[in-house]
């Protein structure tokens, strides 16, 4: 099974124009754009045989070749980056089994995140897609809650039934408990990472269809699987103590910036 591993980044982000281009600085106080630090995350993925930067925009082609990235230029017309996987594919031909999206706004990804999802697909051939979750713990739940509250598009939750197919994915923080959730007790709440991995057949079937209401709703791509009946494989992972966090919004830069610190990353 060969696996293509593409990070897609557009500039023109509604929310946070040039984001792929945001300078992070780490341990070492070194500034690293925010692209350069997905493509190295990507490198530490176990059983990848090759990643590219998958993008429309001349300035983040320049910024990723200038630190060592193979880029595939795609259509502005891409409207997320499973758009732009497709695109990838279809353009490197179908000598890759699996593609594996590794968003360009989520550096600090755990490799093993990624690991189990191409475990996953070796494991089982009938699992089209399969995407990663993460149990909550009280900090992240209320972050998400703060977020909603303020206003602010932060994290996706997941619900999925026994078989580890995905029900739903949304913004709001699901499932609803009714009630605080006392000392000790399971939260049920589970972070939707936004990573997957895709069969080059459900990839392109996915480009074929249109925009359904659920995506437009939500603004998430991968709700246009389910509203066309393809099962979604929640993969449930383990942080092992790393934190997690997306750069959605300006105001995540400094959060990210203090995670890198804390680990150690330059």
């Amino acid at each position: 099974m060969r696996v293509l591993l593409v990070i897609p980044a557009r500039y023109a982000s509604t929310r946070f124009p040039g984001k792929p281009l945001t300078a992070l600085r780490g341990a070492t106080g070194e500034p690293r754009s925010l692209i350069r630090r997905a493509w190295e995350a990507a490198h530490e993925v176990p059983g990848v045989d090759r990643i590219v930067v998958a993008t429309d925009d001349e300035r983040i082609r320049k910024a990723a070749e200038d630190f060592g990235a193979e880029v595939v230029m795609t259509s502005e017309h891409c409207r997320n980056g499973t758009e732009r996987c497709a695109a990838v594919s279809r353009a490197m031909g179908p000598g890759w089994d699996v593609v594996v999206n590794l968003q360009g706004d989520a550096p600090l990804t755990p490799p093993w995140f990624l690991g189990a999802l191409i475990r996953t697909m070796r494991a089982d051939p009938d699992c089209e897609m399969a995407t990663p979750v993460l149990r909550c713990d009280a900090g992240s739940m209320a972050s998400f809650i703060e977020d909603r509250r303020n206003g602010r598009v932060g994290a996706t939750t997941a619900v999925f039934g026994a078989e580890g197919n995905a029900l739903y994915f949304s913004k709001e923080v699901i499932p609803y408990t009714g009630r605080p959730l006392g000392p000790g007790e399971t939260i049920p709440v589970f972070h939707h990472v936004g990573a997957y991995a895709y069969r080059r057949g459900a990839l392109l079937r996915y480009d074929e269809w249109r925009e359904g209401p659920l995506e437009a709703w939500e603004g998430l791509e991968q709700l246009r699987f389910l509203e066309n009946g393809v099962p979604v494989r929640c993969v449930e992972v383990d942080a092992r103590g790393r934190a997690f966090w997306e750069l959605n919004n300006p105001e995540d830069v400094a959060r990210i910036e203090a995670i890198l610190a804390a680990e150690g990353r330059p």
